[in-house]
């Protein structure tokens, strides 16, 4: 149990520690949003999908998903599209203070933007399956649930801690000037993210 536990650990910091546009925009939202509270449905978003994503794969069901290219191939389209939008959002958006009780991204927005990028990703997906996925397959029963579980959990725990890292500089950055430059290189990272991606599927055509 104690083994599937840590394996669980490894493999969960092990996915998520990387820059992309999930992380970058929750840290981003808790920077932005004048109180922690109101960056609590980008972190909650992004912690169920996530859960979903582990949950299904796991349990196989995503594999499912991806035996149909053509609804990859729209999840990839639908998903560039939306990673260019908040690159174009993030890039506009210079706070003048952040002393100011002002909310840049409202909730709706913020779990929309954050579903998108969380689950219109198939990479994300082939990635959760082919490292998470193919690693529960070595356990069962209940020690795959404490698997499982753990994966959740430190997947929630970062989102929480990334969106505490952002109000922490938002605290500290009250002319916005810090932000403002954050804005930018979150934008650049977004839209480095949509390349990626295009030029991945681009790459199956050509």
């Amino acid at each position: 149990m104690i083994e599937a536990v840590l394996h669980g650990v490894i493999l969960a910091i092990g996915l998520i520690l990387p820059l992309g546009a999930q992380n970058v925009f929750v840290f981003n939202q808790g920077a932005l949003q004048p109180k922690l509270v109101r960056a609590l449905p980008v972190v909650v978003t992004a912690g169920v999908c996530d859960t979903i994503l582990i949950v299904a794969a796991v349990s196989g069901v995503s594999l499912l998903i991806l035996t149909f290219n053509w609804l990859e191939t729209i999840m990839l389209a639908v998903g560039i599209l939306f990673l260019l939008y908040i690159g174009i959002s993030l890039w506009r958006s210079i706070p003048s203070s952040m002393e100011a009780e002002t909310e840049w991204f409202s909730s709706k927005k913020q779990i929309l933007f954050a579903a998108s990028v969380s689950l219109l990703n198939p990479h994300a997906i082939i990635d959760t399956i082919g490292v998470i996925g193919s690693n529960a397959l070595s356990y069962s029963g209940e020690i795959r649930v404490a698997f499982t579980l753990t994966t959740i959990l430190i997947s929630w725990c970062w989102f929480f801690g990334l969106a505490l890292a952002g109000r922490l500089l938002g605290k500290m950055d009250t002319s916005g000037k810090v932000i403002g430059m954050l804005n930018k290189i979150s934008a650049v990272v977004v839209w480095a993210v949509a390349i990626y991606m295009a030029i991945r599927q681009l790459g199956k055509f050509f």
